[in-house]
């Protein structure tokens, strides 16, 4: 075998090897209240800027928001991020009820780095379920997801919406070019 396909496949494995290692840290090991204020202000800034999310907010059972994934790749790719599982209080508002992390690694063409918030919301008590009960929640296995788009924002009420779970994202910065959802895992930290 040339040498030319084992580097990729080294940095790869390299990569991933990275990516568990921060996986594996609790939330606990960093700053609880700073990321419990990242959750929050993830919150306003996503109802403030998408009004597809400020109409479907009352509906929702509860949401996970990351609110600072970082993904870079350079043919081999990866994507990390702590959050939180929020959920909906009766009578209003919600409150933060535990943590997760979102990690996923992949291969093939990519190249760039880009910070973003995403906000998965779980619009039944089965997808919040699933969430607080799996081992590890594989996005696109279980509870189907749609991505909200600019097209799809502009029709999406609490009338139309009926899938489990919706994913928006928001506050990107930076240019990636692939490593989409597919193979991203969302793990409850234990600490």
């Amino acid at each position: 075998m040339s040498n030319m396909y084992l580097l990729p496949s080294r940095v790869f494995f390299l990569l991933l090897s990275i990516a568990v290692t921060f996986g594996s840290q609790s939330a606990a090991a960093a700053d609880r209240t700073a990321l419990d204020n990242d959750v929050h202000a993830a919150i306003a800034q996503l109802l403030e800027t998408s009004p597809a999310a400020k109409r479907l907010a009352p509906s929702a059972k509860g949401a996970l928001v990351f609110p600072n994934i970082v993904k870079a790749g350079f043919l081999v790719g990866i994507q990390y991020g702590n959050g939180a599982l929020v959920r909906a209080k009766q009578g209003g508002g919600y409150y933060i009820a535990s943590y997760y992390n979102i990690t996923s690694a992949s291969y093939g063409y990519q190249v760039g780095v880009q910070t973003f918030g995403y906000v998965l919301a779980l619009m039944t008590n089965a997808a919040v379920e699933n969430v607080e009960t799996s081992q590890g929640w594989e996005l696109g296995v279980g509870p189907s997801v749609v991505v909200v788009d600019a097209g799809l924002a502009r029709t999406l009420t609490t009338e139309t919406a009926k899938s489990d779970v919706y994913a928006f994202t928001f506050g990107q910065k930076g240019l990636m070019a692939g490593l989409g959802l597919q193979g991203t895992k969302v793990t409850r930290l234990t600490k």
